[in-house]
């Protein structure tokens, strides 16, 4: 079988195309990345190094025409969480509108638009998504499922924590799939016991085992109209909880969603695992006078504060784990890991030369990246730990693709 001819949105350094490329199955056809604050297109030019320029584009998304797209199977992105209300409803043949600036819309004007559409899309995001706004919880989650039924998707997502799959970092996102109705796979998932598929025949299931909570189950269907569901939905009760559970699928607006627990029982990366040892740079070593301010950062903390106007307010915070523990698989990175700043949140590993930051080679252990994929000339560390703050762990990525190639395959689905 032919390789799955992939187009890749919101690209970073290419952490959903190391993940893919490393099964054999699948061939990045055209791939975009754009970093519309700030001048200089640091990931995409990490990109373009690893992966050349060809079928690469640094424009904003927004402003590229899908007919400048090729035709592709599978769609796959780490689109930004932002804000998906519906914002205008159209009388013309495009139908429905969202923000401009919203991201999720020019995916979903790519699939609109698509005279050959993908046959499967393979999304990734904060796991806040299926809970925000906090003023209508699950809406976001909701607009986007009825949007993807509307254009023929059925999905399936789960919150994966690669920590609890034995990768290095505790790092949760929800990873949807979506398959169109012209596929033997949207069949096969119409056709299933909805909780089957979640818990056993699914994709996401079988690349990563789960068993589950049986008192944890839902099941609604969602309003045909989009705007409605943005207007409306988990609007009855105030301070709702969102309905939307950290497992799922979705088929023609009927939603059924488990709570579900990993189920693994594998060989464990820790962060003692994954360290330089003896190679890492003197620079990343805390300074002694320094040190005082990071532990104040990390400790707890009951104090008064003031505010720039002068209001007194009641301040507490739990105490951070310092230095970080070894026998753990790490804490998330984050975009701020970079810089010799003292900070809460940065890592900071005892070694037998002292306390210090983790390298960029470290975090991009963390990430499941090759060593120094990150490595270019003009990229400062910095901007490195940045990168590394906003991608995804690769590992899932190669888990989830390598299980789906295998069920395309075995229905035989000619691309």
């Amino acid at each position: 079988m032919q390789q799955v001819r992939v187009c890749e949105l919101f690209a970073g350094v290419g952490g959903f195309r190391l993940g893919l490329e490393k099964t054999g199955h699948y061939k990045v056809v055209w791939s975009n990345q754009w970093e519309p604050s700030t001048k200089t297109q640091h990931a995409s030019k990490v990109y373009e190094a690893r992966f050349g320029k060809t079928g690469h584009s640094n424009t904003n998304i927004e402003e590229v025409p899908t007919s400048a797209i090729p035709d592709f199977d599978l769609l796959v992105g780490g689109f930004p969480c932002q804000d998906y209300s519906v914002a205008t409803s159209l009388k013309n043949s495009k139908g429905l509108l969202g923000k401009k600036g919203v991201l999720w819309w020019s995916i979903h004007r790519i699939l609109s638009e698509k005279k050959n559409k993908p046959k499967y899309l393979f999304l990734e995001n904060v796991d806040r998504l299926l809970k925000s706004p906090s003023n209508q919880r699950g809406r976001d989650f909701a607009v986007m499922l009825r949007s993807l039924s509307d254009l023929g998707y059925a999905v399936e997502w789960r919150v994966i924590n690669a920590a609890e799959y034995g990768m290095p970092q505790r790092r949760r996102r929800v990873f949807f799939l979506a398959y169109h109705e012209s596929t033997a796979l949207f069949k096969k998932i119409e056709n299933s016991d909805p909780k089957t598929w979640i818990v056993k025949e699914g994709t996401l299931s079988e690349a990563f085992p789960v068993s589950i909570s049986p008192q944890n189950s839902t099941t609604f269907e969602l309003d045909v109209d989009l705007v409605s569901v943005s207007e409306h939905f988990n609007t009855e009760k105030e301070k709702a909880l969102s309905p939307f559970l950290n497992s799922g699928v979705c088929v023609g607006g009927k939603v059924t969603t488990i709570k579900t627990m990993p189920s693994f029982d594998g060989n464990r990366t820790l962060l003692g695992d994954i360290l330089e040892n003896g190679t890492a740079s003197p620079e990343l070593y805390i300074d002694a006078a320094d040190l005082p301010k990071w532990q104040y950062l990390k400790g707890a903390k009951k104090e008064i504060r003031k505010t720039n106007a002068g209001f007194e307010y009641h301040y507490s915070e739990g105490s951070m784990v310092f230095p970080d523990a070894l026998d753990q698989p790490s804490r998330t990175i984050i975009t701020g890991e970079g810089g010799k700043s003292p900070s809460r949140f940065k890592h900071v590993v005892q070694t037998s030369k002292g306390l210090r930051r983790l390298s960029p080679v470290e975090l991009e252990r963390l990430n499941m990246f090759p060593d120094n994929h990150t490595l270019l000339e003009g990229i400062p560390d910095a901007k490195r730990a940045f990168f590394m703050g906003n991608a995804l762990v690769v590992g899932i990525v190669e888990q989830i693709g390598s299980v789906l190639f295998q069920k395309i395959s075995q229905i035989e689905e000619p691309l």
